[in-house]
């Protein structure tokens, strides 16, 4: 079973976005990306919630309330550029 979250009255799926970025990623770079998403999300239907970072591994993960994972894709490319190397649907636990 697929676990949806409400958004505009529409049930909508949850997913994870992962990002590696070779060298490490700076969280102010994270943050500046996160907010650039905040101002384009909503063209494409699209929620980011929250974001995760391993500033040394470079990673950042994304979780993201979107009709699917091409429109969340879109917003980050859109956005800033920084297209997720996977998207994972998900379902919150208890």
């Amino acid at each position: 079973m697929v676990s949806f979250q409400t958004h505009k009255g529409a049930k909508v799926p949850l997913y994870m976005d992962v990002h590696t970025i070779a060298g490490g990623v700076a969280a102010g770079d994270v943050a500046q990306a996160h907010l650039a998403d905040l101002k384009t999300q909503d063209k494409y239907d699209v929620r980011y919630l929250r974001y995760w970072i391993d500033e040394p591994n470079g990673k950042v993960f994304c979780l993201v309330e979107a009709p699917s994972a091409d429109a969340a894709a879109n917003v980050h490319r859109e956005a800033h550029g920084l297209v997720a190397d996977d998207v994972f649907q998900v379902q919150e636990g208890v």
